[in-house]
């Protein structure tokens, strides 16, 4: 299956710079009063590098060592949008502080050296716009539900498994709950869980903290122990640009990936409750619009649906997919505020639609049908961390 218009409404959703230099409604005034100087490393700096640095504000200060260069410009969010100019100094070093203060949450970012990409050699990297970008993190206010805490903790591990339809071994992650090992009766139910467009299949568990949201949730009592499945979406293979880009994106290729090699791979290697009724999908972004694509056509597979600012579902979606009132136990949409600025959202050029309205639709048809905003966020990882931590809960509930 070739698609055009639900492309375009994917790739709106996914390439969406973060909003990295607009303040939150509650710090809109902070960018008119004097920057703080009580700036600290960043926590997601390299070890022993004392830049980047974030003040209590939001602000960002960058600095690095390039004394053969003639301009530095970091480069901030997913495809580069907004930056800073740094100024060299006479001992070879730039620096540069952000105009404004960034949101809550995590950014990606690069350098640009005379013309060149780089990566900032103090910080750690992650797998987003189709390649390794530096990354940083502005504390939350409310870090607490991803934070590592003295809790019991589950496992993230690495799976190769055979892709006859590929040619290849393929690589996923694999999170176990806390207990896995020790309880040898126990089977579990699953959540396949895939990342947006430009990422990976370390998206979630390294810029999305997956693991260590389900550990808090578990340790609080307040979701059960699953499985999350998480490996590469097959969406980097086209790019915009390309001839064709984005509108010629064929799902038929993750699909037979998805369900004919890596679930039947997972149910025989793990203790798993290898039935509709205990597995689950759900994806950011491009994630999501692939999982709205495979699920609601096999929904004999998958009783829990989630998009995360993956685009919407409304009733004639569910119209359109048979068995899918009787099957699906769960209808998750959730998005960041600033997506849904104008109470809409939509692909350049469609239809407008309201994510609002069709949950409360659903709901009114008698299809369980959850809705989450996250607040003063857009297009990036806050907001979805919180759809995790909300979306979870609310998984497998027999």
């Amino acid at each position: 299956m070739k698609i055009a218009y639900a492309a375009m409404a994917a790739a709106m959703l996914a390439v969406q710079p973060a909003q990295a230099q607009t303040a939150p409604a509650d710090r809109a005034q902070t960018a008119s009063k004097p920057i703080a100087e009580d700036f600290k490393p960043s926590t997601l700096n390299q070890p022993g590098q004392q830049y980047p640095q974030v003040n209590s504000q939001g602000y960002v200060r960058f600095r690095v060592v390039a004394p053969d260069a003639t301009a530095v410009k970091v480069s901030l969010g997913l495809g580069g949008r907004g930056g800073t100019t740094l100024a060299k100094a006479s001992d070879g070093s730039w620096t540069g502080t952000t105009e404004g203060p960034l949101d809550e949450g995590f950014h990606y970012y690069h350098l640009t050296i005379d013309g060149g990409t780089f990566n900032d050699p103090g910080t750690l990297n992650f797998y987003g716009s189709t390649r390794w970008e530096s990354g940083i993190e502005i504390p939350a206010h409310d870090a607490d539900f991803y934070a590592l805490k003295d809790v019991p903790h589950g496992r993230v591990e690495q799976i190769l498994f055979p892709s006859p339809s590929t040619g290849s071994q393929r690589r996923a992650f694999v999170y176990t709950p806390p207990g896995y090992d020790k309880n040898a009766g126990a089977r579990y139910p699953v959540l396949y869980l895939q990342h947006g467009w430009g990422e990976d299949e370390t998206a979630w568990s390294n810029q999305g903290h997956a693991n260590l949201i389900l550990d808090n949730l578990l340790a609080e009592g307040k979701a059960r122990p699953f499985l999350i499945v998480m490996t590469y979406g097959m969406t980097n293979d086209v790019r915009p640009g390309q001839p064709g880009g984005l509108a010629s994106f064929d799902i038929k290729p993750f699909q037979t990936v998805l369900l004919d090699e890596l679930i039947p791979y997972v149910d025989s290697h793990y203790r798993t409750r290898a039935d509709q009724p205990h597995r689950a999908m759900a994806g950011l972004s491009m994630g999501g619009f692939e999982t709205k694509l495979i699920a609601f056509k096999h929904v004999d597979r998958f009783a829990y649906i989630g998009l995360l600012s993956g685009g919407t579902i409304s009733p004639e979606d569910v119209a359109a997919a048979p068995g899918y009132r009787e099957k699906v136990k769960l209808s998750f949409v959730s998005f960041g505020s600033r997506e849904l600025e104008g109470g809409r959202a939509g692909p350049p050029g469609g239809p407008k639609v309201d994510p609002r309205a069709n949950a409360a639709a659903l709901q009114a048809a008698g299809i369980n049908s959850a809705f989450y905003v996250s607040p003063n966020t857009g297009h990036e990882f806050l907001s979805w961390r919180r759809s995790l931590r909300e979306l979870a809960p609310l998984l497998f509930r027999d």
